[in-house]
Parts: structure tokens; C-alpha cells; sequence
């Protein structure tokens, strides 16, 4: 049992290190502002068009940029979900693995 739990863990850490390297990018305001993040919903990139910012309107370019963020952390999370449903579809029985 032990012997599984590290093999386990070890897969884990794995998936983790190869999230880190994937990314996710989404946009938001019909492309006015980029947000990616990796895999583990780390934020790596924040794309602004210079046109959003001449216009002058603060306040919507922040609600833009909150919701790229969010998105690309949502996106990232999911990507992670799946790939720990792909881990734990081979167990034996029921097993909590750690959010992200």
C-alpha cells in the first residue's frame, strides 16, 4: 500500500510539472484583453490592445482584464481536473487526490 501511495504521489507530481508547461489562453472583450495562464492557474501573460487603453476607460478595461483572468484560471482548472480524472480512473478504489 505504501509502494502505491508513492507511486502515486510520484505520478502526481508528474501531472503537475507537466501542467506547469502547458497554457491556456482566453480573451475577453472580443480580443481587447489576453489573459494565459499554465496549467496550474498561474497567470503567465496579460495582453492588452493598445486602443483600450487610449479610450481612456479605466474602469472597463479592469472588468476585461478580471474577466480573462478568471477565465484562464477556470480553463486552467479544468485542464487539471482532467488530467487527475485520467490518473485516478486506474485506482482501485475511491481516492481523494489534492486540489490544485
Amino acid at each position: 500500500m505504501l509502494q502505491f501511495q508513492q507511486q502515486m504521489q510520484g505520478r502526481l507530481s508528474e501531472i503537475q510539472s507537466q501542467l506547469a508547461q502547458q497554457t491556456v489562453t482566453v480573451s475577453a472583450g472580443g480580443g481587447i484583453v489576453q489573459a494565459t495562464a499554465d496549467g496550474r492557474g498561474q497567470i503567465r501573460a496579460i495582453k492588452i490592445d493598445p486602443q483600450a487603453v487610449s479610450q481612456g476607460d479605466v474602469e472597463m478595461l479592469e472588468d476585461l482584464v478580471l474577466a480573462a483572468v478568471a477565465e484562464a484560471q477556470k480553463r486552467a482548472a479544468e485542464l487539471y481536473q482532467a488530467e487527475v480524472r485520467k490518473l485516478a480512473s486506474g485506482l482501485p478504489f475511491p481516492f481523494q487526490l489534492p486540489p490544485l
